[in-house]
């Protein structure tokens, strides 16, 4: 209902003082004779009342003259004092818009004379003048104005005359909306019951042009926006009411909105130009809806007092449902025609013209049934509070539900109207309509192709949200129930515009039949059912095209799709050339539709499962590893179906060509398929190994199987789909080319068409293979099954791991005797390891247990693959662990089994070394020839591959300190001399070196030997000089800070200042200094070691004390040290040291520990002492310790067995709440409270390590062969450096400059942290021992160069993580994130947080 408008003021409700209430609905009580001053005349919802308005101002205008009144209105009343011919009919009563005035009273004077300072005022017109302009001057308008309103213009479109001329025109009075009416009605020639009526108009132009007056005024002083043109259509029957125009026929029927009626002003007549014609009077009265606030203090920012201001009300009310009896219903289902009429057509003219009045009824249901959705469904749906649907999803769904339904309606809207007209023209007897319905099919096909073809989706679309919103089920149920609605629900009026549009032939066809022959009507008839027909065939393919393969219209062929006249028409070749390519769209359709199944089906469940299906962690690699690029195959091939659809549409039945189309989808997607097409194995494998993995994963797998969409086919189906695809384009081409005509060009296009296809497929297949060879390595990777406590991490994950060979090769039992039988033995030869295995099925997978401990390829080296074959069963030593030597002879046979027999077979032995300290001679044996020496050749080839990744790729280099200035005698006799430096004589074993800077600036090196200590620059061996003789130096360090160097030389520990060493000037205070003696002479240090704890520069030093191990820490006094030396010469200042007592250190603490001790490490605010019990962590300030790692678990009873028979060496921290603990054979994680934190425990060396040094974020071991390089943080091998007895001489503790070590970030170690100096020194024996140049005594024996290094950090070339070969393949880029090619690594045990902290 409209909200009323109305106010009342200090008088009361309305302002009636006498209190009465005037129901104008009901008649009930009488209405107030005039409206008191300053307040508005009661505007009751819905109707027009007493036309007199107020002013406003407090004190009223003087009355008008009498005379004035009569002069304008003929009458002392402004109103004519008769309006009886003027009531408003019976059926106004109940609720109209209008209600005509009742007769002013005379006890009050009129106002509405003045109201012309405001508005014009609302009064009769004088009697008729000649030019009808009297009215229109008599109101105060200037007839001029209205010269341009002859055209109806858009209702925004207003020029500055319109706006200055609306400025005196009040839409709120009904005489003002008449001249409006009168000035712009749209007149012309009308025909009803076949008379033509010049000058009129129909009811529809009545209310479009009320319509467009009172719209504008809503919106822009009401600021309400409607459509509804109900309010208009009841203007227009109040003036109806009042006589200002006519129906021609003076029928009597109710105006409607609509053309079946014709309507003329009285002054419009023929002939009324010249004869004086009577003029109808104004009629009066005041449209509620329209009027604005008398009140001086309200504005639009700020409504006044009154409680109905209409100002407050600026919205328009809900629209009501409509009344149930708006207007007269028509009976144009009945044919009613007088008897006489009848009597004179013949039966078939009588069928023929009850079948059009038949379809016209049938339109008009249908129209109204259109009305229904949009007053049923739409508008409830949005104005719905609490809204139905989410209001970000309503508008696409009605867009997608109702498409373009409203659009429909318009279209059949204006066929009605055209059918009413033609029913008025041509009244009783219609004697055309195929022309109307002809050119209606042509507005059809704008409109109806879209909606029937979008239909499926829109059908799918509502059955989804029935389906998951309870309440849209609801409102649905509720819709059905509506009176309205017939008890039809939405799926109905959803397909109504089909069903309506398949029944237009059946119906015309029918009218066609009963049309006489020669009637004009025949011809239009048969052009508008062929119209209408090749709309259905358009409409059909729309809806084919839409369906995407679902639902019989997607099973449609092409068959289905043409008429059988126009198939029988075409060549068989033709036709059969047809249907290929309409087979080869449809499948186009049903590709782009499992591509889209890969989003729908796959991913979104995927990430949404809650709980997750696969790990979020993992989930994100696992869709980009299987789904790859499939947005880039969706997008292009999307694209290639709307160009064929376009086609389609534009070119059926008979397409032309499709070969340019797909050709230029060729070009665009090419990249797309070479980057997919190889992902394919990695995808396969990724599916089967999470599948085999992951029980959630595999329900939900068989789940999306049952899928409707998933055509019962698995994901691995899905996900291989574009590879048959391009051989599917080539079959389809080649069957098109078959049938294409010889003058045709496809003739040309399509084999060029193939040379691409064909291209594509050749260009894919090394992606294919290199991905094929990859998924093999992770699948042996995921099988390999090593013994409990003897796993290795070979980094078979890694992106550039590649299998170089495989195959099977014997090996003899281990006892040597043949009594066991042969193994056969499945070996892997990786770029980095050799691997020997048993293989083991088992439930259809095969398992792969390790045999023995995989080789590293550094550490391999080819023995022997010359020796002649043996029998099979022969006694031979297969494998000697540790062997230095070539196998044994063979056994003689009759020691064989007493199945050799039957197994007697050549094989071929081929032997191997390796150089690890579980290594040793290896003796496999091949089937023939030809396979032993594949095996060398792919050896060799994997061997030097190695070398060349490994100085590529290291991650540290040695930079030489010195070459030939510690020699050392050889075991074998030689015929040279040594010599170094002019003294002939040997140095001794390097045992120890420190790096320092002095205080100026000179970059020096300290070595210690057996004969003393040099010092010379970093980098020149010819700068060595010895500054210390003494014996069997066997650590040194230096305290920069203090300028303090430390040397441990036959068990007693030293200390000198470094300018007595190397003085930086010969005035320098300290170069006179003597040396101190840290330890008594009794005592016997075995070990010292320097750092800092707690901003505590410390010296703590280990001497035997009978079966206890007591420690000494010692802290430099910097007073002291910095004293000239004062001291008188005594006996021991001669033997180059001072007096016992230490005057540059004091005692800072003693303690003991009561086993053996190796090491002792600085922590960050702890020590960890290396002993035989393990690792003791201890804190200096209480002597608190705690040992690790723990032992107290039984289930690491084996793991602490192994532990007490192996010698630490080294503790490092590989994340902030981990370290690693160095054995000489192995390490293991550990968290802070002592436990191990990974589930695989150890890391085992490939050598047996006599020392561990550290340069973060890498470990270095030294074997005396080789120089082991792991990560610590995987505990990976990343580099060997081979060499002759190798020994670390420094692991970066003893400088000042090394003493505060970085420790790892949250996220660890990274590659950025690498510190690029050298932190490590080592040394080992030259490969070549150097020859003398001269003729000096020789001792009998050949001299050994030691050749001293440092290891510099490298800037690789690759990621240094591990031992792995430069990708050459163009098919896996470098990873960027979790978009990788290879799966990732298994998570390993995090640390956990603990009680010591280090």
């Amino acid at each position: 209902m409209p909200v009323p408008n109305n106010y009342g003021g200090e008088n009361g409700m309305y302002g009636n003082p006498s209190g009465s209430q005037w129901n104008g609905r009901n008649g009930a009580g009488s209405p107030p004779a005039v409206r008191p001053t300053g307040a508005q005349a009661p505007q009751i919802p819905g109707y027009i009342v007493h036309p007199v308005a107020d002013t406003g101002p407090p004190v009223p205008p003087p009355p008008p003259p009498p005379e004035l009144v009569k002069m304008l209105t003929g009458s002392a009343y402004p109103f004519p004092p008769s309006n009886a011919h003027r009531q408003s009919p019976p059926y106004l009563t109940p609720g109209p818009a209008l209600h005509n005035p009742p007769p002013r009273s005379s006890s009050r004077p009129n106002l509405d004379a003045y109201d012309n300072q405001y508005l014009k005022s609302d009064v009769a017109p004088p009697p008729p003048a000649k030019d009808g302009q009297d009215i229109k001057s008599k109101l105060g308008l200037n007839p001029e104005d209205f010269d341009e309103y002859e055209d109806e213009d858009d209702l925004y479109e207003y020029s500055d005359s319109e706006d200055a001329e609306d400025r005196f025109v009040n839409f709120s009075l009904l005489s003002h909306i008449a001249m409006r009416l009168r000035d712009k009605v749209p007149r012309g020639t009308h025909v009803k019951g076949g008379i033509p009526y010049p000058r009129a108009f129909t009811g529809k132009d009545i209310v479009s042009t009320i319509q467009g007056q009172i719209q504008r005024e809503l919106l822009i002083n009401h600021g309400i926006s409607t459509n509804d043109r109900r309010i208009a259509l009841q203007i227009a029957r109040s003036l109806q009411s009042q006589l200002f125009f006519y129906e021609v026929e003076w029928g009597g029927r109710v105006l409607e909105d609509g053309v079946e009626d014709v309507y003329m002003f009285l002054d419009d007549e023929e002939g009324a130009s010249d004869a004086r014609i009577e003029k109808e009077e104004l009629p009066t009265g005041v449209i509620t809806m329209l009027t604005k606030c008398y009140s001086s203090d309200c504005s639009e920012e700020q409504p006044c007092y009154a409680y109905l201001c209409p100002r407050k009300q600026r919205m328009m009310p809900d629209e009501p449902t409509p009344e149930p009896v708006v207007a007269v219903k028509r009976t144009e289902n009945d044919w009613e025609v007088p008897e006489e009429v009848i009597n004179t057509l013949p039966s078939s003219e009588i069928n023929r013209q009850t079948i059009i009045h038949k379809v016209i009824s049938k339109e008009k249901q249908y129209v109204e049934d259109l009305d229904l959705v949009e007053s049923l469904f739409i508008k409830p749906l949005r104005a719905a509070d609490p809204p139905v649907i989410h209001p970000d999803r309503l508008e696409d769904f009605i867009e997608e539900v109702f498409g373009n339904i409203l659009d429909l309606r318009e279209c059949n809207r204006r066929l009605l109207e055209n059918l009413y007209v033609r029913q008025r023209e041509q009244a009783p007897i219609i004697q055309r309509i195929g022309d109307v319905f002809l050119d209606a099919a042509t507005e059809f096909r704008l409109a109806y192709p879209i909606y029937v073809g979008h239909l499926p989706l829109a059908e799918k679309r509502m059955k989804d949200e029935t389906d998951n919103n309870v309440e849209f089920r609801m409102f649905l149920e509720h819709s059905a129930r509506n009176p309205d609605s017939r008890r039809i629900d939405l799926r109905h009026f959803l397909t109504r515009p089909s069903e309506h549009l398949q029944k237009y032939p059946v119906l015309l066809e029918a009218i066609h039949k009963e049309t006489a022959e020669g009637n004009p009507d025949g011809d239009f008839l048969s052009e508008s059912i062929q119209a209408i027909k090749n709309l259905q065939t358009v409409a059909q393919l729309l809806t084919f095209q839409s369906a995407m393969g679902k639902g019989p219209t997607g099973k449609f062929e092409w068959h289905n799709l043409v008429s059988e006249e126009y198939r029988t028409s075409l060549p068989k070749k033709e036709a059969k050339r047809q249907m290929i390519i309409f087979e080869l769209i449809k499948g186009e359709m049903a590709y782009v539709k499992d591509l889209e199944s890969f989003e729908t089906m796959y991913i979104r469940p995927l990430c949404a499962a809650d709980p997750p299906i696969i790990p979020p962690q993992r989930l994100e690699s696992f869709i980009q590893d299987v789904f790859h690029n499939y947005k880039q195959l969706l997008f292009h091939h999307r694209k290639l179906l709307e160009t064929l659809h376009e086609i389609q549409r534009e070119q059926h039945p008979v397409i032309r060509s499709i070969a340019e189309a797909i050709l230029d989808a060729f070009l665009n997607f090419r990249e797309a398929y070479l980057e997919y097409v190889p992902n394919y194995p990695i995808a396969a494998y990724r599916i089967d190994e999470e599948m085999a993995n992951n029980v959630s994963f595999k329900a939900f797998v068989d789940q999306c199987v049952r899928n409707p969409d998933a055509h019962k086919l698995d994901i691995k189906s899905f996900i291989n789909r574009p590879i048959p695809r391009l051989l599917r384009y080539e079959l389809l081409l080649k069957s098109i080319l078959d049938e294409t005509p010889p003058e045709h060009e496809d003739q040309d296009a399509i084999p060029q068409l193939l040379e691409v296809i064909k291209s594509l497929g050749k260009e894919t297949e090394p992606g294919v293979a290199s991905a094929k060879q990859k998924v093999e390595l992770w699948r042996y990777n995921a099988n390999l099954v090593f013994k409990t406590g003897e796993h290795v991490d070979m980094d078979l994950l890694n992106e550039n791991r590649s299998l170089i060979h495989t195959g099977k090769l014997l090996r003899q039992p281990d006892t040597g005797l043949g009594l066991e039988g042969w193994t056969e033995l499945f070996v892997l030869l990786f770029d980095n390891y050799l691997v020997m295995t048993k293989t083991k099925e088992r439930d259809g997978v095969t398992r792969y247990n390790v045999n023995r401990r995989p080789i590293p390829l550094d550490l391999l080296t080819l023995a022997n693959f010359t020796d002649p074959p043996t029998q099979r069963g022969t006694g031979i030593i297969g494998f000697n662990r540790g062997a230095k030597h070539a196998a044994e002879p063979p056994v003689p046979a009759a020691m064989s089994s007493a199945d050799s027999a039957t197994d007697s077979k050549a094989v071929y032995p081929l032997t191997i070394h390796y150089n690890g300290r579980m290594g040793g001679l290896y003796t496999l044996y091949a089937d023939s020839a030809q396979i032993r020496a594949e095996w060398k050749q792919k050896l060799e080839e994997a061997i030097g591959l190695r070398k060349v990744v490994q100085e590529s790729n290291r991650v540290f280099e040695i930079d030489t300190l010195s070459t030939d200035t510690f020699l050392v005698p050889s075991m074998l006799a030689g015929p040279s001399n040594p010599s170094w430096n002019n003294e002939n004589t040997f140095t001794g074993k390097v045992t120890c070196s420190v790096p320092f800077t002095t205080a100026d600036g000179r970059a020096l090196v300290a070595i210690g030997c057996a004969e003393g200590v040099w010092i010379g620059f970093r980098h020149d061996s010819r700068s060595m000089r010895r500054v210390l003789h003494l014996k069997q130096v066997s650590q040194c360090a230096m305290l920069e800070d203090f300028g303090i160097f430390l040397v441990l030389a036959d068990r007693s520990l030293f200390a000198y200042h470094i300018e007595a060493l190397v003085p930086s000037s010969p005035q320098s205070v300290h170069t006179s200094q003597t040396p101190q003696k840290l330890s008594k002479n009794s005592e016997n240090v075995h070990f010292f070691s320097v750092g800092n704890l707690n901003g505590r520069t410390l010296v703590v030093y280990m001497k035997k004390n009978r079966l206890d191990n007591v420690f000494r820490v010692l802290e430099p006094v910097v007073d002291n040290i910095n004293e000239r030396n004062r001291a008188p010469a005594s006996l021991g200042s001669r033997f180059g040291f001072r007096s016992q007592r230490s005057e540059w250190f004091r005692v800072y603490r003693d303690f003991f520990l009561p086993s053996e001790t190796f090491d002792l490490l600085f922590l960050k605010a702890k020590i960890a002492i290396l002993c035989t019990k393990g690792f003791e962590i201890m804190d200096l300030t209480d002597f608190r310790s705690a040992t690790v790692p723990q032992r107290d678990d039984t289930r690491m009873e084996r793991l602490a067995r192994r532990c007490e028979s192996c010698k630490p060496i080294g503790m490092f921290r590989s994340n902030e709440d981990e370290f690693l603990l160095c054995y000489d054979e192995f390490g293991l994680y550990v968290n802070r409270h002592g436990d191990p934190s990974r589930s695989i425990m150890t890391v085992e060396w490939e050598g047996t390590a006599e020392k561990a040094a550290w340069h973060p974020p890498y470990v270095l071991l030294f074997d005396t062969r080789f120089i082991e390089i792991r990560h610590v943080e995987t505990g990976r091998l990343a580099q060997i450096i081979p060499g002759n007895d190798v020994r670390c001489i420094w692991d970066g503790r003893g400088s000042s400059s090394n003493m505060n070590l970085t420790t790892p970030g949250p996220d660890g170690w990274t590659e950025n942290g690498v510190n690029q100096e050298a932190r490590v020194h080592g040394v080992m024996n030259a490969p070549e021992a150097p020859k003398s140049s001269g003729m000096g005594p020789q001792r009998g024996s050949r001299a050994i160069a030691q050749h001293v290094f440092e290891l510099v950090p490298t800037v690789p070339l690759y990621l240094p993580g591990s031992l792995h070969s430069p990708s050459n393949s163009a098919y896996f880029p470098p990873s960027n994130g979790p978009a990788s090619n290879s799966p990732p690594h298994s998570p390993r045990m995090g640390p956990v947080n603990g009680r010591w902290g280090m």
